[in-house]
């Protein structure tokens, strides 16, 4: 009987395993707009809908994010953003792996950005050059590229700005999260101690 109830206990730890990771989150961004123009601020009318879906095709839960609700938890992001800085030393050296870990998938995307610059002729060179970088970025991460829409546009106005606006859908594999959340907290020298207990164990070889 205790044979079984631990078989049972093992299955469903098993069956919760498997549906965490090959589950996903979808993350919409709608109507962001990002302004430097006389005074750096985003709009108040966007919003961020996070979606689980279980095995990758059953929805689980949705939460959305608006300007009010951040508002209302802006106490406790002041927490989150003031341990954040605490760790940067430590979260500098691991986030661009974490980042690439994640393996985000881009769904949809349209993207609108004007930029200006007191320079005329840095202004032309900036744009396609960014224009050049996000679309070698975009190329990796979107599949279809009927769902890409990007236009990035000069302003010559002698003014320094950026206005950027975006409505976006994209993935991410909990399987990613959970590989890039390993990556984040890797204490440092792990990576020295696997490659020498490595080398250690090769050497064995020849004695």
């Amino acid at each position: 009987m205790i044979i079984l109830v631990f078989i049972f206990i093992f299955l469903v730890i098993l069956i919760i395993m498997i549906l965490i990771l090959y589950s996903k989150i979808q993350i919409e961004i709608r109507n962001l707009k990002f302004s430097s123009q006389n005074k750096p601020y985003f709009n108040n009318s966007y919003k961020i809908i996070i979606k689980l879906y279980i095995l990758s095709i059953i929805p689980l839960f949705r939460i959305s994010i608006t300007e009010k609700k951040i508002k209302k938890l802006k106490g406790k992001l002041k927490k989150v953003e003031t341990k954040v800085i605490e760790e940067s030393d430590k979260l500098s050296k691991n986030i661009f792996k974490a980042i690439k870990k994640l393996n985000i998938n881009i769904k949809y995307i349209d993207l609108k950005i004007k930029i200006g610059t007191e320079n005329a002729g840095l202004t032309s060179i900036i744009v396609p050059a960014l224009s050049t970088v996000i679309a070698i970025l975009l190329r990796k991460k979107i599949k279809d590229y009927k769902n890409q829409r990007f236009l990035i546009n000069p302003v010559y106005i002698n003014q320094n700005l950026i206005n950027i606006a975006i409505y976006s859908i994209f993935e991410i594999k909990m399987i990613h999260i959970i590989d890039s959340l390993y990556v984040l907290n890797k204490k440092e020298g792990e990576d020295k101690y696997e490659r020498t207990s490595n080398r250690r164990t090769y050497d064995d070889c020849y004695e």
